[in-house]
């Protein structure tokens, strides 16, 4: 039997209700929540000895529950005489002085001021619907009509937008205070029972005031006891009442089943200031994974800093630590910068009452959830400046310590959080030159951290954080440099996109008779590599500000300028288009030509690509074919990005190519004694033939 409206308008519908209460009998109607939900925040806003007029009232247990708990100034109203002469019946005699009364909630005959609480329980949802919200507002002025000064508007409702924008909008122009509860979903999603609503039922509370306060009063209250959190405009508390509706969603469909093709993630902020705190990813195994017995549900903390490394920030990355981990689901939790942990048992203490409510189905009330997290640590994290770019927004450079111990210098896009836009490990006292960012042996003992605020320029030069930094480096070798008849000889390169500086620094320092140019667009950058990142420029390395189209196609069109390596490792601030580096424009044919004009015969055209779409990816790859006799293409482990190795020349053929498996061997050797015979005081940390490997032909 289908007891809930078809459609929206049957809410406000007299004639629905009547058909409604007729049909339902005498079972009471409780989609909004029960007492026993309600009452706790129904307690604190109504008193005892209020006169209280309760619109719309159906056939709802929850007037008499009050009256049984000593309301006794109770008049309740609704539209529908059915309802309205079933519940004096009901009441005669158990509660004399209940009294129902049939009446329009919009035009009642109470006197102006004779109420001091109006309390409804999805009228204001019902009446929404009608007359594009002309019956709900004119209910509303009819509530203010009759309610005292002081007195309250308390509202239970499933909070559809349009319904509280209406209701709040209201009485917010008219100078009232508005308070929101969130109190949670309904019974029926409480027991796990997926066909039941999910959407969590919220309490408005509006006071009306003689005069309006000298400043609006809008807050959200998370329970009925949560501190209230003020807000500053209607469309934030909207924002916010969807935040809850969200998490009540996401929240059945994690207990109505496990899902491993799939992650979700909810962002926990704090009650009071409503800023970011924990990420929450969660995890599933899949069905046929062989775990224990009584691995049902684990908590895994990532450590502060780290959660960009693959592991953590990938899909694939988690798919393998919940793996690893054992656990039929497993939730991964982030920290968010600029925010203190106190220690693990303490975030441990602060999560547990969130993250439980997206334990897996079938699990045992009982059930034990352990909290795992790497050495039992928090992990570490400063930022050590915070900056706006007015190209890029604002940034956030901060020393993080790595899973090898080792520190190390970020920096950090906030409109893209998720991505280390440049990194550098930093060379401080006690750290073991030899080691690895990514070394599988045993772990070095953690260096201490440096102190925030203060730059250091104790960057270890001889160290590339970025995979593709390495594999253009290594690129060189198709340059024969090191080799006896390559001696001596200059080496060219223009770079466009500077980042914190370690790739330009590094082939500066390392590669033989090297000269760089930089061309970057953004002066910021240019301000945080040299203040935060050690970079600094001089007769053999230059950087020039500018667009990097703009800057080739102006070489170009001069003619006298050729280089023997052109680098393209710049970003695409367009999310939609499915290739985040480099801009489109960069890999256009017509000007994939004049990067080819622009080198010596001997040169190289090298490419960071980062493209999700294969189809674009394999069009970008055909362009690049088009203009360059031979690619090379060399993927990057655990990420999207390649590295291009373009030739401008066709080499041989054969045995003695340029690119058969013995030449690159001996290439690969001669750059790495090359990069080891400079005279700076670091040592470049790279295997130039383990880099050349993975080489295939695009």
């Amino acid at each position: 039997m289908d007891l809930l409206p078809r459609t929206a308008e049957e809410f406000s519908s007299a004639e629905y209700w009547e058909r409604f209460f007729r049909r339902r009998g005498d079972k009471a109607f409780e989609w909004y929540g029960d007492y026993n939900q309600l009452c706790g925040v129904l307690h604190k806003y109504i008193k005892p000895r209020d006169q209280v007029l309760v619109v719309g009232c159906g056939n709802s247990e929850l007037s008499e529950q009050l009256y049984d708990v000593g309301y006794r100034q109770l008049t309740n109203i609704d539209i529908s005489e059915t309802v309205v002469t079933h519940m004096n019946q009901r009441n005669a005699e158990r509660r004399p002085g209940l009294a129902f009364l049939q009446a329009d909630a919009t035009q009642t005959s109470f006197e102006g001021g004779s109420f001091q609480v109006a309390l409804d329980k999805g009228t204001l949802d019902a009446m929404a619907a009608q007359e594009e919200g002309a019956l709900a507002r004119r209910m509303l002025g009819e509530v203010a009509r009759v309610l005292a000064v002081g007195g309250r508007y308390v509202c239970v409702s499933l909070a559809q937008e349009h319904v509280v924008k209406m209701a709040v909008e209201h009485f917010f122009k008219e100078g009232w205070a508005v308070r929101l509860h969130c109190l949670g979903s309904q019974e029926g999603e409480e027991r796990g029972d997926s066909s039941s609503f999910s959407l969590p039922v919220f309490v408005l509370v509006c006071t009306k005031f003689r005069q309006p306060p000298p400043f609006p009063v809008l807050e959200m209250c998370q329970g009925e006891d949560g501190p209230p959190r003020r807000v500053a405009t209607v469309l934030e508390l909207l924002s916010a009442v969807k935040e809850c509706q969200t998490y009540a969603l996401l929240r059945q469909r994690l207990r109505a089943g496990t899902d491993a093709t799939q992650s979700c993630s909810l962002t926990l902020c704090h009650a009071t200031t409503g800023l970011p705190r924990y990420t929450l990813t969660v995890q599933d195994s899949p069905p046929a994974a062989k775990l224990p017995r009584n691995n049902h549900f684990a908590i895994f903390i990532v450590p502060q800093g780290r959660e960009i490394d693959w592991q953590y920030g990938s899909a694939e990355g988690r798919g393998q630590l919940a793996s690893s981990a054992g656990f039929r689901r497993l939730v991964i939790v982030g920290m968010h910068r600029d925010q203190e942990y106190q220690d693990m048992p303490a975030v441990q203490s602060e999560l547990s009452p969130m993250v439980m409510d997206l334990a897996p189905p079938g699990m045992p009330a009982n059930q034990q959830v352990p909290f795992l997290s790497v050495g039992g640590e928090l992990g570490w994290r400063a930022v050590v400046s915070r900056g706006l770019s007015a190209l890029s927004g604002e940034y956030s450079v901060e020393d993080v310590r790595g899973e090898d111990g080792q520190l190390y210098r970020r920096l950090v896009f906030l409109d893209n959080a998720g991505l280390v836009q440049s990194e550098s490990r930093l060379s401080t006292q006690g750290t073991v030159a030899s080691a690895r960012k990514k070394s599988k042996k045993k772990k070095s003992k953690p260096v201490l951290p440096p102190v925030p605020g203060v730059p250091s320029p104790n960057v270890d030069w001889g160290f590339l954080c970025c995979a593709h930094h390495e594999v253009m480096v290594a690129g060189l070798s198709l340059l024969g440099i090191g080799t006896a008849e390559n001696k001596g000889v200059p080496v060219s390169v223009l770079l466009v996109g500077l980042g914190g500086g370690g790739l330009p620094q590094f082939v500066r320092n390392f590669v033989p008779a090297a000269s760089v140019e930089v061309v970057e667009l953004d002066p910021t950058i240019l301000e945080v590599a040299q203040n935060w990142f050690g970079f600094h420029t001089d007769d053999r390395l230059k950087v020039t500000l500018g667009d990097g189209l703009e800057h080739i196609n102006k070489l170009e069109s001069q003619g006298g300028h050729v280089y023997d390596v052109i680098m393209f490792d710049v970003d695409s601030k367009d999310a939609t288009v499915g290739m985040s580096c480099p801009p489109p424009a960069f890999v256009e044919t017509h000007f994939l030509q004049k990067v080819h004009n622009l080198l010596t015969p001997r040169g190289v055209f090298m490419l960071n690509l980062v493209c999700r779409n294969s189809a674009l990816r394999e069009s970008v790859v055909g362009r690049v074919r088009d203009v360059f006799p031979r690619v090379l293409s060399r993927g990057i482990e655990g990420e999207v990005n390649e590295v291009l190795l373009c030739v401008r020349e066709q080499s041989e053929q054969g045995e003695h190519s340029a690119f058969s498996p013995p030449v690159l061997s001996k290439a690969a050797e001669s750059l790495q004694r090359a990069l080891q015979g400079h005279s700076t005081p670091c040592n470049p940390q790279i295997d130039i033939s383990a880099l050349l490997e993975h080489l295939k032909i695009a």
